[in-house]
């Protein structure tokens, strides 16, 4: 590993050189970033995954650079031109952009009408100009280098002012100033285009937009080039040219007494901003604002992502899921406790059949047939109108029965998709929707990890941004969740036991074909002795599955096996029966322990001991227990029934840059802007609120034309 990068890393990321060296040479011993975090803390430091692949994608980026600098050196050396002033410029360079406008003058060129006039005899001649130091006239010397090619003085002079403006383009230096004074003073600047087409006038706050390089909002650099791609609008970054032709000038010009030369050169050089360094520039700063853009629109989804995988359970409850639609009717699913369907059948109570009674009458059946807690309702078309029959159906229920809407986003991906096929072989494609939206309720993660995450839909512009990027990002963010909750080894689906870490699809699949053929694994052990996984890989997983009333108590916890001996030495040590985990006698006696005397006596490390110590005391614990639950209803609430300062109780759908939408229970989810969070100022809406957050707000704006709704965080808004 390379030390300087190493201590480059420490410095940027603000973590200790050992904590980056310890992951770095985990990371290169094929620990998986779940692993390391949870069991690994004594040797990074404590780091948590997203640091630790931080430190992963970082490193990896300074040695793709690192290599990069070494070959243009060679490249460079091959041509018997490598400097040692060349060599410290290429040491000295932090980004990519800098190494190739190093390397620009020595790559081999196309043909341009600077190498064009090279190959016609003219280089000499633009080096005497540059030189500005002649006697006579230009024009005269010019007279020298006539050829068939170059016929006139003019001809010659405008052949060597190419050569000299792709001089200047070369010019890393002049190359880095440039792109520094146009992100600092540049303006973006967008139009609609002529004849262009925005009919429900998407980007129509873009028709005339501009706004400062430096300051621009990164869903607006999204957003802008979507309209672009779209030809709608033209995009471009305008910029004070005599601010760079200025600058230029000073640098290059050496002697303004003689003006025919000085003239020539001015030339050459509006030439080459003009015509080769803005374009450049340009595309390069685009370029770069349109990744930054990326990044923040991925990590946003990514973090509201998390915060719905999160979002706790409705344990103990029958559900029925109901996936609302017009024409071919409303699916239903019984779902009991723990998920499974109980009755799956259809009803239509609205347009255009309007069976209303009928399907009132079948629902409640069903309510009172199965005992239904909570009705989970899709939240696409009919959504509305379905929630208005659920809220009076629930009014002529005789056992109290509540209903939330559900974000159905995937479902029908879900729904069509081979796995759910393999799951429900004999139902259609709306019947296995109804399941997923009642499951989203009961177990929202074991359900929303058979989606692809890119199609949850809690992000902005995730189809504008890099697929492979925000796949990954959002594989991660799955995968961290799996890991921190755990999964029952004898109930996991192949859905969720594919993010847990370690497992591929072989291991996974000899999981499925032992469960099936010899029923429930009795400890994690089995997974070794039979074969099922290798050393490394059971090292890897075993941490994060789970084993429910089996042969080893510790076995239902998220103690790692290689922790198990220091576990019962603890035990031991202060005189607990196993028979204790998880009860009221353990957290009591485990209260005031010493746990310095403790390390000192059992060889445990401060973070092992507290994982040990909690997962003794709630062996099943599950982070999501310890969030608010969602927010059940039993009845409507109509646009028309608000009021400007009205306060609310909703749930935040999603979080942008711009703003939160939240569900108050109308059609449409109310927008809180940025503005209306708080009285300080904030960078991002995800400072004060994330996906899932229960809050209280107040309505701030109605608009019925629009049917829309603004909220805020601020009581009367002040």
């Amino acid at each position: 590993m390379n030390d300087k990068i190493i201590e480059n890393l420490a410095n940027n990321l603000n973590i200790s050189i050992k904590s980056v060296n310890n992951t770095l040479k985990l990371l290169s011993e094929g620990n998986t970033i779940p692993f390391i975090a949870r069991y690994r803390k004594e040797v990074t430091g404590n780091l948590d995954e997203v640091q630790i692949r931080k430190i992963e994608e970082e490193y990896s980026y300074e040695i793709n650079l690192q290599k990069r600098k070494d070959e243009v050196k060679r490249l460079i050396d091959e041509k018997g031109l490598l400097t040692e002033e060349i060599v410290a410029s290429i040491d000295k360079a932090s980004k990519l952009v800098e190494i190739e406008d190093i390397y620009r003058p020595f790559k081999e060129k196309k043909k341009t009408k600077a190498t064009e006039a090279i190959k016609n005899g003219l280089e000499p001649l633009a080096k005497i100009i540059m030189s500005f130091n002649i006697k006579g006239s230009i024009k005269d010397i010019a007279l020298k280098y006539l050829n068939e090619n170059v016929k006139t003085v003019d001809d010659a002079l405008m052949g060597a002012k190419y050569i000299i403006a792709e001089w200047i383009s070369d010019n890393a230096s002049f190359r880095g100033k440039i792109r520094y004074l146009t992100y600092h003073n540049g303006i973006i600047v967008s139009k609609k285009k002529k004849d262009s087409q925005d009919e429900l006038k998407t980007y129509e706050m873009y028709y005339d937009f501009k706004e400062p390089v430096k300051y621009i909002k990164m869903y607006r650099v999204l957003a802008i080039n979507r309209g672009e791609n779209e030809n709608i609008l033209t995009v471009s970054i305008d910029i004070d040219e005599n601010l760079i032709l200025d600058y230029l000038n000073n640098k290059i010009i050496k002697n303004n007494n003689n003006k025919e030369l000085s003239l020539i050169v001015e030339e050459a050089i509006k030439d080459s901003y003009k015509r080769l360094i803005a374009p450049s520039i340009e595309r390069e700063i685009r370029s770069e604002l349109k990744l930054k853009a990326e990044d923040v629109a991925i990590n946003n989804f990514g973090d509201n992502l998390e915060k719905l995988l999160m979002q706790p359970p409705i344990k103990e409850k029958v559900i029925l899921g109901f996936d609302p639609a017009y024409r071919t009717g409303c699916k239903l699913a019984v779902l009991d406790s723990t998920g499974k369907p109980l009755k799956i059948t259809v009803i239509y109570p609205h347009e255009p059949k309007c069976e209303y009674e009928k399907s009132k009458e079948i629902v409640l059946k069903l309510i009172d047939e199965y005992n239904i807690d909570v009705i989970a309702i899709g939240n696409g078309t009919a959504s509305r109108e379905s929630e208005s029959f659920i809220a009076d159906v629930i009014k002529s229920s005789k056992r109290k029965v509540e209903y939330i809407i559900v974000s159905e986003a995937g479902a029908s991906v879900y729904s069509a998709s081979p796995l759910a096929i393999a799951e429900f072989p004999n139902l259609h494609v709306e019947e296995r929707s109804a399941i997923s939206i009642g499951r989203r309720l009961s177990d929202p993660l074991s359900e929303l990890v058979k989606i692809d995450p890119e199609s949850i839909g809690v992000g902005l512009y995730q189809h504008d941004v890099n697929d492979k990027k925000l796949k990954e990002s959002l594989n991660f963010v799955v995968e961290k969740v799996v890991n921190q909750i755990g999964v029952n080894l004898n109930t996991a689906s192949p859905a969720i036991l594919k993010y847990i870490s370690g497992l591929t699809k072989s291991t996974i699949d000899k999981i499925l074909k032992f469960r099936n053929e010899y029923g429930a694994f009795k400890n994690r052990k089995e997974l070794l002795n039979k074969k099922i996984l290798n050393e490394k890989t059971y090292e890897q997983a075993i941490g994060f599955l789970r084993i429910q009333n089996g042969d080893n108590v510790l076995d239902m916890t998220s103690i790692h096996p290689e922790s198990y001996e220091h576990t019962l030495k603890l035990l031991n040590y202060l005189n607990i029966p196993l028979s204790l985990i998880g009860t009221n006698d353990i957290q009591k006696k485990l209260e005031n322990i010493n746990k310095e005397e403790i390390i000192k006596n059992i060889g445990l490390d401060k973070y092992t001991l507290d994982d040990i110590i909690e997962c003794l005391e709630k062996p099943n614990r599950d982070p999501r227990d310890m969030l608010p639950k969602p927010i059940l209803k039993s009845d409507i609430l109509h646009l028309e029934d608000l009021r400007v300062g009205m306060k609310l109780q909703g749930t935040v759908r999603n979080v942008v840059d711009f703003g939160a939408f939240v569900d108050i229970g109308i059609k449409n989810d109310g927008l809180i802007h940025i503005s209306k969070m708080s009285n300080n100022y904030i960078k991002h809406p995800s400072e004060i609120l994330s996906v899932g957050d229960i809050i209280d707000v107040y309505v701030d704006d109605i608009n019925l034309e629009k049917q829309k709704v603004s909220l805020s965080l601020k009581e009367n808004n002040k």
